[in-house]
């Protein structure tokens, strides 16, 4: 064998796999929102479910990419588990798809349509309005002169005459199960080494279609194909949170059950594959013409195709009705991890490695941004609560400063909390928009970053408000009147509401949005901070309360008044409007 001919086996790998990887994010470009709304409406039970995830993955050529949208529903509360165990069922079936475009590659020329293509689609891709259909294009040309490439290297190899190979597939026992179990893990370990059971699904392929490798231990190798892309999928998630874990584990037990009952009924479920394909089985290169050899094991390639997809919708047949079985059990064996929220800086929904494509990566950056924003809320409620601690500073209660101290730690905490999201989210962000992207998601992205900025603002003014309670209660100076209690409380009242409407815009869709609720909010607060600011002037001429006291107060009345300004522009973002001057 030449080092030639090794290195255009090695080069039309490539080209598949590149062909496979832009064909899959052109696709996503195209249809990507309009798949996640389909993948969240789609999924009333377990069937629609299923189907749901098999339409997705068949429409972007990519299980990953719908697995990675489901773990992110499941994250957001929009998806149980067990929906989404049904999605990942639908995903397998799906992603058979993908077979026979190879076996339809292998067993015809088809590279002579490939040029044309390449034509058609650099055109579309200086039209930028049909960019996306050009990218498609030339992603499904790269594969496609791949797998020729790949069809006419085998044939140069003549590997069916190569008689140390033959020797070497000749070594095993073909009817033990031992030899079955050995091809099985060798497809487990090519699949985990190549990251690609595409690429080994090819090379299975040209093997068996050549005549060197028996059908039973290329099916060997197939199985063990879809072993080896779960325990990419499993390692991936090790760093994810609890349901990205338990999602991808369901996917491994899947996957291992519907192995062990092809294993039981081996012999007999290839046989019967091969017998809707018409490929025969017992021919032998003795007993007939070379030419009636090869023309049989040609069929090969569809045998493979063909097993793929019965073995997932059988198995997916068989699963279906044990969903919630399988979900129980997947969270017995991933338990969630015990992490003090305070304590926990890592980003929840954003795990690297386990986003494969950069459109759907802003989707878990979206979730992330939106725990970011629930966050802020929860810090604002230990503003307001440290506030009704400070009022019992009078009461000279050592367990109350006690708590005081506690709750300040807490917030400060959160604070630097707030900082470390801002900056870990806009930096995924920025590593994000180095990849090629549909402008509508660069829109996305420069809003997301103003997003995580005001909300960071956020967290900056809680804090500030923190403090500005912690100096008055530390100096021991006399504690705000009731009517200013009572003020604050209001004007604190206020602007939880806009935290409460910014938290459903971000937790939800902004076509459902009434953004008009935010702004009533905000003039609401602006008025009654300038009423406020009137009343204050006219208590210290009344001699209510001192004039340091009432420079405190108003401290803390305008830091509402602008953080409720922050929200108005984290809302003015996601919406997509132009943040108003100040």
């Amino acid at each position: 064998m030449s080092i030639l001919i090794v290195f255009k086996l090695l080069g039309s790998l490539a080209l598949l796999m590149f062909g496979m990887k832009s064909m899959s994010e052109a696709l996503q470009k195209m249809a990507g929102p309009q798949l996640r709304h389909v993948l969240g409406a789609m999924t009333t039970n377990r069937v629609t479910g299923m189907l749901t995830g098999t339409l997705v993955t068949a429409s972007v050529q990519s299980s990953t990419a719908t697995t990675v949208m489901t773990v992110s529903f499941v994250n957001a509360g929009l998806l149980t588990l067990a929906q989404a165990i049904s999605v990942i069922m639908g995903a397998n079936i799906g992603t058979t798809l993908t077979a026979w475009i190879m076996s339809a590659g292998m067993s015809f020329d088809i590279t002579s349509a490939v040029y044309p293509a390449f034509f058609i689609g650099i055109i579309l891709i200086y039209l930028k309005k049909y960019r996306y259909i050009g990218d498609f294009l030339f992603g499904l040309s790269f594969l496609l002169l791949g797998l020729g490439t790949l069809r006419v290297t085998g044939q140069d190899m003549h590997l069916g005459e190569n008689q140390a190979l033959l020797h070497f597939f000749a070594s095993f026992d073909p009817t033990s199960f031992v030899t079955t179990i050995v091809f099985l893990l060798l497809g487990g370990l090519l699949t985990f080494c190549v990251q690609s059971s595409a690429a080994v699904m090819a090379i299975t392929m040209i093997l068996c279609s050549s005549g060197a490798l028996p059908i039973y231990q290329g099916i060997a190798l197939v199985l063990g194909e879809n072993i080896g892309t779960t325990v990419t999928s499993n390692l991936a998630a090790l760093s994810a949170n609890t349901q990205a874990r338990r999602a991808a584990f369901a996917h491994m037990f899947f996957n291992v059950f519907g192995v062990i009952w092809v294993l039981i009924a081996f012999r007999p479920f290839i046989d019967m594959v091969c017998g809707w394909v018409g490929y025969d089985v017992d021919m032998t290169k003795d007993a007939v013409s070379a030419s009636a050899f090869m023309a049989n094991a040609a069929k090969l390639t569809f045998v493979l195709a063909a097993f793929h997809t019965t073995f997932n919708v059988v198995n997916t047949a068989i699963l279906i009705w044990f969903i919630p079985q399988i979900e129980k059990f997947v969270c017995w064996v991933i338990k969630p991890k015990r992490v003090d929220e305070e304590e926990d800086f890592r980003l929840h929904f954003i795990t690297a490695g386990f986003m494969k494509t950069p459109e759907l990566s802003v989707l878990e950056a979206q979730k992330e941004i939106s725990s970011f924003s629930e966050r802020m809320q929860r810090m604002f409620g230990m503003v307001q609560e440290l506030l009704n601690l400070s009022s019992s500073a009078h009461s000279k209660d050592k367990n109350n400063e006690q708590d005081f101290n506690k709750l300040f730690s807490r917030i400060e905490k959160y604070e630097s909390i707030s900082d470390n999201m801002e900056l870990e989210i806009a930096r995924y962000l920025e590593n994000v928009s180095d990849a090629h992207l549909s402008d509508e998601t660069k829109a996305k992205i420069r809003a997301m970053l103003r997003e995580v900025s005001e909300l960071e603002s956020i967290g900056d003014s809680c804090y500030n408000m923190a403090r500005t309670i912690n100096r008055k209660y530390s100096a021991k100076q006399d504690h705000f009147i009731e009517k200013q209690y009572e003020h604050l409380h209001q004007m604190m009242g206020l602007t939880d509401q806009s935290l409460t409407q910014m938290n459903q815009l971000l937790g939800g869709r902004k076509e459902a949005y009434n953004v008009n609720r935010t702004f009533n909010i905000e003039n609401e607060i602006n008025n009654y901070r300038n009423q406020l600011k009137a009343q204050n002037i006219i208590d210290v001429n009344n001699h209510e309360y001192t004039y340091a006291e009432g420079t405190i107060y108003i401290d803390l009345v305008n830091e509402c008044e602008k953080l409720g300004d922050y929200v108005v522009n984290v809302v003015e973002a996601r919406m997509g409007m132009r943040q108003r001057e100040a």
